[in-house]
């Protein structure tokens, strides 16, 4: 597969899994568009990384949580050039639960996990050139389709936007795919700990996912069949089973 050519959109391409991203589709072909929020030395080194790949990269700070800069971040994009694809991996996971989630908790998830993602796919789908291709993925979780009691506002968000992906691709097709990879155990938490153990006992597959598969899923739906929209692939070794 080869995504020779193309200009992909990252949302959050500047750290972890979002920075992997970047330079693994940056290896496969693709120019950069490199979304951050506050990773700014973060971004500048991603950038470096792809750009000694030989691929153009551009960076487009906006913080996500500000409708009025999630909804020119197509516009800024364009400045540079015209975007093939996008990748909607920009994220908050907040521990909070039900009780302690206040409006404001609640406001910036649905922020930055659904309401961005939407209005981003709306502008892009708005410049495509009528005959032009897209293909857009959401990045999901597990939970998406199982939402539970912990991390409430970020698991009904992320059921939001699986709803939005298989919404969107009926309402994009034929021009347009969008389909959503559901992630379960694939990076340890950033604060470490002695969690981790705890997050794989009730997987089927017993590990981690590793780095290699979400860049296999990724560009199975980015280079891979257009025939498939609206599909949610789970990356998560039989968690959502469970």
């Amino acid at each position: 597969m080869s995504l020779e050519g193309k200009n992909i959109l990252i949302t959050g391409g500047a750290v972890r899994l979002g920075k992997h991203l970047s330079l693994e589709l940056a290896k496969a072909g693709a120019n950069i568009f490199l979304h951050y929020g506050n990773s700014t030395d973060k971004a500048v080194e991603t950038v470096a990384m792809i750009n000694d790949l030989g691929k153009k990269a551009w960076l487009l700070q906006a913080d996500l949580s500000n409708p009025n800069q999630a909804d020119t971040l197509i516009e800024k994009a364009y400045s540079f050039a015209p975007v093939d694809m996008l990748i909607l991996n920009a994220s908050i996971f907040e521990p909070v639960n039900i009780k302690n989630t206040d409006r404001e908790t609640w406001q910036r998830h649905m922020e930055i996990n659904l309401n961005a993602p939407f209005f981003i796919s709306q502008a892009f789908a708005s410049k495509l050139a009528s005959d032009d291709k897209g293909r857009i993925i959401t990045m999901l979780d597990w939970r998406a389709l199982r939402p539970g009691i912990e991390h409430f506002p970020y698991s009904i968000s992320k059921a939001g936007l699986a709803a939005l992906t298989q919404s969107m691709a009926r309402a994009l097709a034929p021009r347009i795919t969008v389909n959503g990879i559901a992630l379960g155990a694939i990076l340890p938490p950033v604060d470490g700990g002695n969690s981790t153990d705890r997050i794989i006992q009730p997987v089927p597959m017993k590990r981690w996912a590793n780095l290699d598969e979400l860049t296999q899923t990724a560009m199975f739906l980015l280079d891979g069949p257009e025939y498939i929209t609206g599909e949610i692939i789970h990356l998560d070794g039989g968690r959502h089973l469970v």
